[in-house]
């Protein structure tokens, strides 16, 4: 199984190969990682240089549709001279780049489907002028680690986010901002470390309760009962998130975008522990997805 990794915002391919050591021991040879650099250059997430003396990239500079666009025409481009890949692996930003890039496809896939049925209704005889389908998936399966959705894409695609939802966003970011900021200052003042508390359980304000998965009519302000049936994503995917990660709210709504999905709660915040009874969960998470495509 080849599976392509794409890192998060101020992070890079080395840094999320660190990341992700633990699970990937696991597993065995027959399971192939590749780790690929984002193309633009940016500041480090808080708190990361202080352990990874690496560079910092970002997919895009800004959350903004002609950013989010060119971030798919670069992975695109890439899995077209590097793959092919069975699966993609990502992480935060890595998510949102990839959840759109599904989104999108299923969009082009549904318009095609239904100029084309038009036509064939119609008879016209003007099959030229109806939008070509999109090239297949370039992977056919998905591991999301503490991921989240680009309100701007969803908003691009014709869904409506309301006011609650932005609200929610918008303060959870800034929950996890600060948290990182806390992270950062520990990571330089280690004495600061008390000895028996983990570095997200003193994690204040969140706005979930971790053991109660949301309604789909309200995941955060979002109502998937609302939205188009043709918005799904329809391959295997796995979904790692933190109950003690500020943004698990948004790792909920990418979650429920997906149709035929795994969910794990791996306890920690806005990372990837690296417990033996988290990494062989996640293991076996992969090793399931697995499965899943070679039945496909």
């Amino acid at each position: 199984m080849r599976i392509l990794c794409l890192h998060g915002q101020g992070a890079s391919a080395s840094i999320f190969q660190s990341q992700t050591a633990a699970f990937r021991a696991k597993l065995d040879e027959t399971y192939l990682f590749e780790f690929v650099d984002a193309p633009f250059p940016c500041p480090p997430a808080p708190g990361i240089n202080a352990i990874f003396d690496s560079g910092h990239y970002a997919w895009y500079p800004k959350q903004a549709v002609p950013f989010i666009l060119g971030a798919h025409r670069w992975l695109l481009e890439y899995i077209e001279d590097h793959g092919p890949y069975d699966a993609v692996c990502c992480f935060s930003q890595g998510c949102a780049v990839v959840l759109s890039l599904l989104l999108y496809h299923a969009k082009d896939e549904h318009d095609a489907q239904k100029s084309a049925s038009a036509a064939d209704i119609a008879a016209t005889g003007t099959s030229d002028a109806q939008p070509p389908p999109p090239p297949p998936l370039p992977f056919r399966a998905a591991i999301f680690i503490c991921g989240g959705v680009p309100f701007p894409a969803l908003e691009d695609l014709g869904i409506n986010i309301p006011r609650r939802a932005h609200e929610i966003n918008d303060r959870t970011g800034k929950l996890l901002r600060e948290k990182a900021g806390d992270l950062a200052r520990m990571a330089s003042h280690p004495d600061q470390i008390r000895r028996g508390v983990g570095l997200w359980d003193d994690t204040d304000g969140l706005l979930h309760n971790p053991a109660v998965l949301p309604d789909p009519k309200d995941v955060f302000g979002l109502d998937f009962t609302s939205f188009p049936p043709a918005l799904r994503v329809q391959i295997p995917t796995v979904h790692i998130y933190g109950a003690k990660d500020p943004r698990w709210p948004s790792s909920m709504q990418l979650a429920y975008f997906c149709d035929d999905r795994k969910m794990y709660d791996h306890g920690g915040g806005h990372d990837i522990p690296r417990s033996t009874k988290v990494s062989n969960a996640i293991a076996d998470l992969i090793r399931g997805l697995d499965q899943a495509i070679a039945c496909m």
